[in-house]
This record gives C-alpha cells, structure tokens and sequence, in this order.
C-alpha cells in the first residue's frame, strides 16, 4: 500500500461522538425520570387515600363480604358434590360388553 492509500483509508470503525450533548441529553432523562416518579408516588397516594375512604364508606367490609362468599361457595359445592353422588345415574357403571366372536 502507498503513502496516499493509508491516509485515505478510514482510521476509526466508529462515529465520532462528542460529550456535550450526551452528558445533557441524559441529565434531561434524569431529570424527567425524577418528575415521573414524583407523579407516581403523588397518585399511587391518592388512589390508597380514595380507595381507604371507599372501604370505610361500605355498609359490610370487604373481610366480611369474602367470608360469606366462601361459606356460600362451599355450601354449594356440598350440595353439588351430594346431588351428584345420589343422583340414579350415579350408580350406572361403565362396562364394556363381552365381544362376541
């Protein structure tokens, strides 16, 4: 290769990046992960406030709401699991025929 080849031929495999813009461009993104997340604990706060004061606003707590509804679903599988033992189908059983030859 001559002289002239070599000086030609580019130096570097990556673009030439300067620090400037970089070093501003990611405290931007600092910056607005910071309000973000302020926005976030300001509103996450408020939901648990609105969702505190509804709790205490119902006429049965919500405790109390999931323990009758699990009694009741019992109950119900009880009944379901009885009527289905004793129903007269219930005492078919599944045979298979002798094949004939």
């Amino acid at each position: 290769m001559s002289s002239a080849e070599q000086n030609s031929a580019p130096t570097r495999n990556w673009p030439e990046v300067q620090a400037a813009p970089l070093i501003v461009g990611g405290s931007l993104i600092g910056i607005g992960a910071a309000i973000a997340a302020v926005g976030v604990a300001v509103a996450g706060a408020h939901l648990i406030s609105a969702t505190r004061q509804w709790v205490n606003e119902l006429e049965t707590p919500p405790s109390q709401l999931a323990r009758l509804k699990w009694e009741q679903a019992k109950t119900a599988a009880a009944s379901g699991a009885t009527t289905w033992r004793e129903h007269p189908n219930a005492q078919v059983s599944w045979t298979r025929r002798a094949s004939q030859n």
